[in-house]
């Protein structure tokens, strides 16, 4: 009886310790926060975000940045970034890109002539970021450059 209850027992030892969360199956859990009223200022043009209390990254996660563009019948229009270029009617130009660090993000925002540019891209800018397991970024269908899909593949509530 006792072989018998040993077997048993190393028999589940065995397949509990054999089970593991690759994240293969995308049972993710995506972190995100947003941040109002990011201004852009002279002469760096450039905000660093200390990562808030709670949100942890680690070194094989991935950062993504959306800035609110527009809102339409009430729904926010995300973006992602880095920007493609945006083009101003008085000839200006202008990016938003990132990077990343296990503690922060900088958002920097990118012109040839930063006179160009007005307080409608520089002040009062809205971004959430988000952060996956890379096994979600690398392995997934979703389209990463949409907030929307990314926001309802992790089941992110905003």
């Amino acid at each position: 009886m006792r072989k018998i209850f040993t077997l048993l027992c190393i028999t589940t030892l065995i397949f509990t310790s054999c089970s593991s969360d690759d994240d293969a199956d995308l049972d993710t859990i995506g972190q995100t926060f947003e941040l109002d009223n990011v201004d852009f200022i002279a002469p760096e043009f450039a905000v660093n975000i200390p990562f808030p209390q709670g949100i942890e990254v680690f070194e094989s996660d991935v950062v993504l940045v959306y800035r609110l563009e527009d809102v339409v019948d009430g729904r926010d229009v995300w973006e992602p970034v880095p920007t493609p270029a945006i083009f101003l009617d008085n000839g200006g130009e202008l990016t938003y890109r990132f990077n990343f660090t296990l503690v922060d993000v900088d958002i920097l925002l990118d012109s040839p002539d930063i006179s160009l540019i007005g307080s409608d891209f520089t002040q009062n800018q809205v971004f959430r970021i988000v952060v996956v397991p890379s096994a979600f970024a690398k392995n997934t269908d979703i389209n990463l450059l949409d907030f929307n899909a990314v926001q309802s593949a992790l089941n992110l509530d905003f």
